[in-house]
């Protein structure tokens, strides 16, 4: 992401003025930011305001594979890449540093990445271990400075108060921050910190220097460094929004920071753009009030003995079970669900007509359908649903081959989300024994929230809990089930 310093102090050094700045002769861009170190003569005698942050943000460095290697020395200065399950089909989900020296990053497909590195160590992931590490990190961090926010298994967010603020103080803060977190949780742990006038920009602060950085990017210097960035580099802007954006004239930072609000949310197509735009500026602020999750999904590739009719579906329903607790935690209610198969497709004559790659490396064929409920919450409802998407999948053989009884790709989405707020009531709501359901509903989900998610669950559960071993959550700490 974006220039590297090679000084983890440079921001500070910048705005403390006339203290000189080391740069190394690698970065020339740093070279020409330095010009910033040193005040014009006439301003030179005048005090200096000085900076402040009122953001945190921590970053644990290839987490995954790093927890791997605190727990087995062995792999330790070794290329390791961590995996779904053990096939050459799959995607790496993780890879140390030590693999990242030859090319090999997440979403490298297995083959491709031993290919790349002949001495890479593949490791099966395991959840329980990366959820223990997470908690231990969140640990380390509380006794340093609050978390406001988790915002991944490897990341986040602590808002600084009054004497934190400072620039100075807030850099000290953020190297004791890493010094626990190694201390606490071990010396492969490690991370890298981003400090800034809001969490948006703390984010970005702390991809900028890996591994083992810490940068700030305080107002007197963010238009310079943002300048620095490319688009790709900004939390949110994907390969695809990136290419709709190049389309309509956006191309590089520079294009993006001279627009206004309003452009750059008719940009976007929606109030994210002009959220981003204020965000760019340094300006802090809370989401509305009725800002909320549009959708929840889960998905699951299925290891290859799971690729049957039967265990496709408990993975399904499986999916389903978590995604509507986590619709019952957030109190929000769907108004639609979906079902997403993918099917590999035979490889075939590489002469004949190309078929489309899934991002797993395989030649595939995706299904998808969605149909519209009254807004709902029960498990009841939203697995009758769920059964009438799966019955109306594609089965038995097409033309070209495809096996439409052997999936590898399922997911599970709950669409058009409502805020408790906002629920419009129904003839059925007030009804005894809806109630009663919705109780029972509500006691299950503190039960499993607290002691896992098989403690309570109906019976029909029994083969998915059988057939579908957890997988590691990205953006949010899964349950442990």
């Amino acid at each position: 992401m974006g220039p590297r310093s090679g000084n983890s102090r440079f921001v500070f050094e910048m705005c403390s003025a006339p203290i000189p700045v080391e740069i190394p002769a690698a970065e020339p861009w740093m070279a020409e930011l330095a010009h910033f170190a040193e005040p014009a003569p006439e301003i030179r005698q005048q005090p200096l305001a000085t900076p402040h942050v009122n953001w945190l943000f921590v970053d644990l460095n290839s987490y995954f594979a790093s927890v791997e290697q605190q727990v087995r020395p062995e792999l330790r200065g070794k290329p390791v890449a961590v995996v779904p399950m053990m096939a050459d089909t799959t995607v790496c989900i993780a890879a140390s540093y030590e693999a990242k020296a030859f090319g090999v990053r997440t979403g490298t497909v297995v083959a491709e990445a031993k290919r790349m590195c002949p001495d890479l160590v593949l490791v099966e992931a395991r959840h329980e271990i990366y959820v223990d590490y997470h908690h231990r990190v969140v640990e380390a961090v509380e006794s340093c400075v609050p978390v406001t926010a988790v915002c991944s298994i490897d990341e986040m967010a602590c808002r600084l108060m009054g004497r934190e603020r400072p620039l100075r103080a807030a850099l000290d803060l953020g190297r004791r921050v890493k010094e626990r977190i190694r201390e606490h949780a071990g010396e492969m742990l490690r991370s890298s910190v981003g400090l800034a006038t809001n969490r948006y920009l703390a984010k970005i602060a702390s991809d900028m220097e890996k591994p083992d950085g810490i940068v700030a990017l305080p107002l007197d210097i963010l238009p310079y460094a943002l300048r620095q960035l490319t688009l790709r580099d900004l939390p949110g802007v994907g390969a695809r929004t990136e290419k709709r954006l190049n389309a309509q004239g956006l191309n590089t930072m520079d294009d993006l920071l001279t627009l206004d609000s309003e452009r750059a949310g008719q940009l976007w197509g929606s109030v994210w753009g002009q959220r981003l735009w204020h965000w760019l500026q340094g300006e802090d602020f809370e989401m509305a009030e009725t800002e909320h999750l549009k959708s929840i999904s889960h998905s699951h590739v299925l290891a290859p003995e799971l690729r049957s009719a039967e265990k496709a579906w408990a993975v399904a329903h499986k999916l389903l079970h978590k995604a509507a607790m986590r619709l019952r935690q957030h109190k929000l209610w769907a108004s639609g669900i979906g079902l997403a198969i993918g099917f590999s497709v035979p490889r075939g004559d590489p002469a004949s007509t190309p078929k489309p790659v899934s991002s797993f490396g395989v030649p595939a064929r995706g299904w998808k359908s969605e149909i519209r409920l009254s807004e709902c919450q029960d498990n009841a409802m939203l697995i009758a649903a769920l059964r009438r998407l799966w019955e109306s999948r594609p089965l038995g053989l097409d033309a070209s081959g495809v096996d439409y009884n052997h999936p590898y790709f399922i997911g599970v989405s709950l669409n058009g989300l409502v805020p408790d707020r906002l629920h419009s009531l129904n003839l059925f709501d007030a009804l005894d024994g809806e109630q009663s359901r919705a109780r029972l509903l509500e006691t299950m989900d503190v039960l499993n929230s607290k002691y896992g998610m098989s403690t309570l669950a109906p019976a029909s559960m029994l083969t998915a809990f059988k057939a579908a071993p957890t997988r590691i959550a990205f953006h949010s700490i899964p349950e442990l089930f």
